[in-house]
């Protein structure tokens, strides 16, 4: 297991830390001070993909994150057809992209079918 810092979740700033109840209180615009901005956010998250393809290159890889890394992950990929405000990403989905011949593709996102709550 590696963990890697530019694929950390993003930094919500002053509401980090805040239960759900206590932000839309204090933060009812979800304007959050001291937020990581989405470009930031892109720019860190992405050059964590490259570093994964220079180090692993079209290697098999487990990559496991939270929602705004993913959806992240999805807008680049898709040029914004997929990801935040587009895609509301179930908790524990599954996505599957695959680097190849120096090219990205997304398999298919959001997937739930391996939890059991959804096949009842």
């Amino acid at each position: 297991m590696i963990e890697m810092m530019e694929l950390l979740e993003r930094d919500y700033g002053d509401a980090e830390g805040l239960t759900n109840e206590v932000r839309i209180k204090i933060y009812p615009d979800k304007i959050y001070p001291n937020q990581e901005d989405r470009s930031s956010l892109s720019k860190r998250v992405m050059s964590g993909l490259q570093r994964i393809v220079e180090d692993f290159g079209e290697s098999k890889i487990l990559l496991v994150a939270h929602g705004a890394v993913i959806n992240v992950i999805l807008a680049n990929l898709s040029n914004g057809e997929i990801g935040s405000g587009k895609t509301k990403l179930m908790n524990a989905c599954i996505s599957s992209i695959n680097f190849h011949q120096e090219e990205w593709k997304i398999d298919n996102y959001n997937q739930i079918s391996h939890l059991s709550c959804y096949n009842n």
